[in-house]
């Protein structure tokens, strides 16, 4: 009775190569995900940046040219 549950046990952890290859392939799209969460990241934050930096621009730009049209 116990050589039977230790080949119970056996079986379970041994995979077949069709459980092998779905693993393989659940892997490899939890990768590709987390590749393209990545690079949304990445042009979210640089679309982020690029907005900031117009907003300093203006922020700077309109009152330096008021002061100057003022002045003259």
């Amino acid at each position: 009775m116990g050589n039977v549950n230790k080949n119970a046990k056996k079986q379970q952890r041994t995979a077949t190569a069709a459980q092998r290859a779905q693993r393989i392939r659940a892997a490899e799209e939890r990768e590709r995900l987390a590749k393209e969460k990545a690079a949304a990241e990445a042009k979210t934050k640089k679309i982020f940046t690029i907005v900031v930096c117009v907003i300093l621009v203006l922020a700077l730009g309109i009152p330096t040219v008021a002061l100057s049209v003022l002045s003259m």
